[in-house]
């Protein structure tokens, strides 16, 4: 018997513009929903304009789950559309 952990795969994508990147930052940290990470921010700014743009990927990592098979292939055929799987250990 298999034992694996999944977890959602699910991302979004966020942009704000501010005057620094602290507040950008700031920005984007008040709109990240609990249980979701920040995992990439790029900054950008215009050519002759003073606001930052901060373009931020945000993750999913909340709602992990252990599902269990007698082997491995059955152990993945329970993934569900839009899970991954993160580890396998013997139950």
């Amino acid at each position: 018997m298999l034992s694996g952990r999944i977890r959602s795969v699910e991302t979004r994508e966020i942009t704000v513009e501010a005057a620094s990147i602290d507040e950008a930052r700031a920005e984007v940290d008040a709109q990240v929903p609990e249980g979701w990470v920040v995992t990439d921010a790029a900054a950008t700014m215009a050519k002759a304009s003073i606001m930052i743009s901060l373009h931020a990927k945000l993750a999913r990592r909340d709602g992990v789950r252990d599902i269990e098979a007698a082997d491995l292939d059955a152990l993945q055929a329970l993934v569900p559309e839009g899970w991954q799987l993160l580890s396998v250990r013997e139950a």
